[in-house]
């Protein structure tokens, strides 16, 4: 364990991490799997497929796993632009005086907001997040208040902050769930400030601090994002790993150790991209039938999924996978571009089923009046 002065916050005494019993199994669509940790939720990104989950939606202190909503709060205000990466904050005596992991900023100093990113994310400063939170909002309660409005805003169903840093309070919480959906906001939402999570260090004011996210330094692909600790919350840890197009969403927390953290998240990433692959039934433009219709400018409209359909399933599922496509044809014109015409349904032994809509993929104007009469005599006459 680090010296105390550059330890993950680790406040209040004599209490025990909140942890189940050890090895007690998740639920996965492959059957049961023994899990150490107390909380833990492992998503694919692009589909947003469950791979693995246990009490993902109990309410847990989330301790350093809290600055992710700090940080998006941040990256919102930066891209907007009412915060700039080269502008100076003040060090409150406040900031100066918390306790905790810290970036060790000095009393009264004026500290760049990039360094203070790089504080919170990497070398988890407490003080740094109060810097950015007292700058941004007035006071860091104030600051709570705009990270609950966030949090509702990008789908945090169950989550309430009380601080910016996670230092305990018996009304600070949110889920394995939440934590997900956070993180997979934060890395869509704000690609050009995502980077920051993949560093390694950190040097300011002559010290240097590891990112303590093992990922980093034991998994392939690892990018992000966040650990976090406390006497009561156990060791947790929000992680991100990218390899070619697939990126998985892991959340842990209540391991008993660090090492602990460590094994169980690089098992637990490794499992997920060695058991899971992304199945794509076809590209956003694939015509996947050409529909007949009736009275129209052309016979055919191309209907499509207007989106791309990627999958996530066990690796020996593909065989098992059924696709079924349902629809009326002739199909009456006039038809619009984007009209749902049509549905698949995918399924399958052990496969969820899934409906997804069909859209025409061509506009389709309907047949002036003297045109029209051949082909309503026809269709009267010959039933086609």
């Amino acid at each position: 364990m680090a010296a105390p002065a550059l330890a993950q916050q680790r406040p209040g005494q004599g209490r025990r991490p909140a942890q189940g019993p050890a090895g007690t199994p998740a639920s996965t669509p492959l059957g049961p799997l023994d899990v150490l940790a107390r909380q833990a939720l492992v998503v694919d990104f692009a589909t947003g497929a469950v791979l693995l989950e246990k009490n993902a939606d109990e309410r847990m202190p989330p301790s350093s796993m809290s600055k992710l909503m700090t940080m998006y709060v941040v990256f919102e205000h930066l891209k907007s632009g009412r915060l700039q990466m080269d502008q100076m904050l003040p060090v409150s005596e406040r900031a100066w005086r918390m306790g905790g992991s810290k970036m060790f900023v000095e009393l009264n100093a004026q500290v760049k907001v990039e360094d203070l990113i790089r504080g919170v994310i990497v070398q988890s400063g407490n003080d740094a997040c109060i810097v950015l939170a007292e700058a941004i909002s007035g006071s860091e309660a104030q600051f709570a208040d705009a990270m609950n409005e966030a949090g509702r805003r990008i789908g945090l169903t169950n989550s309430t902050f009380r601080n910016s840093t996670g230092w305990p309070d018996p009304e600070h919480r949110t889920t394995a769930r939440d934590l997900a959906t956070l993180a997979r906001r934060i890395i869509n939402d704000f690609p050009e400030f995502y980077a920051y999570y993949s560093e390694r260090s950190f040097r300011f004011n002559n010290i240097s601090q590891d990112n303590r996210n093992p990922l980093l330094a034991r998994v392939a692909g690892a990018d992000g994002l966040k650990t976090g600790h406390t006497d009561e919350a156990g060791y947790g840890l929000t992680g991100s790993v990218r390899r070619g197009d697939r990126r998985v969403i892991m959340v842990v927390n209540g391991l008993p150790t660090m090492r602990a953290r460590a094994e169980e998240s690089e098992r637990l990433m490794e499992w997920a991209f060695r058991e899971f692959e992304a199945v794509v039934l076809f590209r956003a433009q694939d015509t996947i039938e050409e529909v007949p219709v009736y009275l129209g400018e052309r016979s055919k409209v191309p209907m499509v999924g207007g989106r791309d359909l990627v999958l996530t399933l066990p690796r020996q599922w593909r065989t098992r996978l059924q696709v079924r496509l349902r629809y009326d044809a002739p199909i009456t014109a006039p038809v619009a571009r984007g009209q749902q015409i049509g549905e698949m349904l995918v399924g399958g032994q052990g496969v969820p089923e899934l409906r997804v809509p069909l859209l025409a993929g061509a506009d389709v104007e309907r047949l002036g009046l003297v045109s029209r009469i051949p082909a309503v005599v026809s269709r009267w006459v010959f039933g086609s």
